[in-house]
């Protein structure tokens, strides 16, 4: 089984959300349709513009932790490294 961290974007350089997950497209699928409760409906947090995966649930929460003590511009610079137009890759998943 495979682990995802990722991190949802409401537009480029705003507001930022990072996540762990085994199951990326209904997870992203959930907060771009409103369907999760929480930060992202409430700051309109649609945009999956970041991912890994991993094999192990353990190393996916740690690295979730990680990221969240990020400094922001290290996230952007995460982000901007492998996506730079800041592209919704949901649709690369289908």
């Amino acid at each position: 089984m495979s682990y995802y961290v990722y991190l949802m974007a409401s537009h480029k350089n705003c507001t930022l959300y990072v996540g762990v997950t085994n199951d990326l497209v209904r997870r992203a699928y959930e907060h771009r349709n409103n369907l999760a409760e929480g930060f992202t409906k409430e700051y309109g947090v649609h945009k999956l513009v970041w991912f890994e995966s991993g094999s192990s649930i353990e190393d996916a929460i740690r690295r979730e932790k990680q990221l969240k003590n990020w400094k922001r511009e290290w996230k952007i610079e995460l982000i901007e490294t492998g996506n730079p137009e800041w592209n919704d890759l949901y649709e690369s998943l289908l």
